[in-house]
This record gives structure tokens, C-alpha cells and sequence, in this order.
């Protein structure tokens, strides 16, 4: 009886566990400086921009300077001269 139970414990196929997944990996909130330079707004607050700086019309005929693709909530801050 005991050789039968044996039997047919190991006849019995076996579960292969799991090999653990690495964890994904989430993206940082705050991206690396890639390509990016620090500029002084005309508000008195640095800024890290990403494009190039433009010159924009002002409604008085006159030029202003503003630095394009910005980190924050404004796409486009104009500069301290």
C-alpha cells in the first residue's frame, strides 16, 4: 500500500513556480536636461528652456525676446534683456 502511494505521488506531474518579473520601472515625474539651458525671464525667475530663443513682435512695433518650449506651465517666457 505504501509503495502504491508512492507511486503515484511521483507520477503526479509537478508545478513549476513562477520566476519573479522584474518590477516595471516608472518614468521619473522630472525628466533628465537634455539640450536644455537656463534663461532669466523678465519676471525676475529663472527658467529651463528647451528650444531656441525668438524674437516676437510687440503690438508697438518693437521686438521682444522670448525663450520657446519651457519647463512648467508656459510654452513661451519672455526674457530679461
Amino acid at each position: 500500500m505504501k509503495a502504491l502511494t508512492l507511486a503515484l505521488l511521483l507520477s503526479l506531474p509537478v508545478p513549476r513556480l513562477a520566476q519573479p518579473t522584474a518590477a516595471p520601472t516608472t518614468p521619473h515625474v522630472q525628466q533628465a536636461h537634455k539640450g536644455g539651458r537656463w534663461y532669466f525671464a523678465a519676471n525676475g525667475h529663472a527658467v529651463y528652456c528647451y528650444g531656441p530663443v525668438r524674437f516676437l513682435p510687440e503690438g508697438t512695433g518693437s521686438l521682444k525676446r522670448v525663450a520657446t518650449f519651457c519647463r512648467g506651465d508656459q510654452p513661451i517666457v519672455e526674457l530679461k534683456d
